[in-house]
């Protein structure tokens, strides 16, 4: 299966997502006619387990979205069956070389990783024809995305922007500006924002591209003028900061 989201970065546009905790199938659609173009389906911080995460992947696939997972950690097990299901890739919390190189491993067949062979697994179409072009196409369009939330890792980032097989770094911004002394603090603040910027032209040198989100501050304008520093891929926010903010909002038919 063709990866939506690479065809698109290698165009040069920029992609929208949110973050799954609901774990819905409809939200996921709702998505999808939305014009978002992917959703990451969150393990690490929600109760979601794998057959909830298998109906939202579906459903994904249904309607033309592209379906990632955030692991709660690097369990090369789990992250089996997660691409067993047809995510089109693995988002990895608190990155680093080593984990992030565990990752490819779990997540690639031979020769690229280590990835257990079972032809009766949903991302291979239950018994394809020609199983060695199954095996080509898994390992060129899945994708190991490490997310960054720590200062020491933004510190040394070019040597994790130069490790083969990954293309995509998230900006974590809630954990990073913990990490950085400025908690919740937005990218319009100093340290943040020249973690971005050193993050950015790091990716760029090597080819790569960024990932962050605005959940932390839903406005259209500021989520522009990130996109505009050069992060092509922008996640709105969770499903339930989109939905309590909306809810808030809507609520003010209570004032007179």
């Amino acid at each position: 299966m063709k990866n939506r989201i690479k065809a698109a970065l290698a165009r040069g546009e920029t992609v929208t997502g949110i973050i799954l905790f609901t774990g819905s199938p409809m939200i996921t659609e709702i998505a999808a006619a939305a014009g978002i173009d992917f959703v990451i389906v969150d393990m690490e911080h929600s109760a979601l387990d794998l057959d909830r995460c298998a109906h939202v992947i579906r459903a994904a696939d249904a309607a033309g979205i592209t379906p990632f997972v955030r692991v709660p950690e690097v369990d090369a097990t789990l992250i089996k069956k997660i691409v067993n299901l047809g995510a089109a890739g693995i988002v990895v919390p608190h990155a680093n070389r080593e984990n992030c190189a565990a990752a490819l491993r779990a997540a690639h067949y031979a020769p690229d990783g280590e990835r257990g062979v079972c032809t009766i697994v949903r991302s291979a179409g239950y018994l394809p024809g020609d199983w060695n072009e199954h095996v080509r196409n898994a390992n060129r369009e899945t994708m190991i995305i490490p997310l960054l939330e720590e200062k020491e890792v933004i510190a040394d980032f070019d040597s994790l922007a130069a490790m083969p097989g990954l293309e995509v770094y998230f900006v974590g911004p809630t954990d990073l500006s913990i990490s950085l002394g400025v908690p919740h603090a937005t990218f319009d603040e100093p340290s943040m924002s020249a973690a971005m910027d050193k993050v950015v032209a790091a990716a760029k040198r090597h080819g790569k591209y960024v990932m962050t989100t605005i959940g932390n501050k839903l406005d259209a304008d500021y989520g522009r003028k990130v996109a505009k520093r050069g992060v092509q891929l922008m996640v709105l926010g969770t499903d339930g900061h989109l939905f309590l903010d909306v809810c808030r909002r809507m609520n003010a038919v209570k004032q007179k």
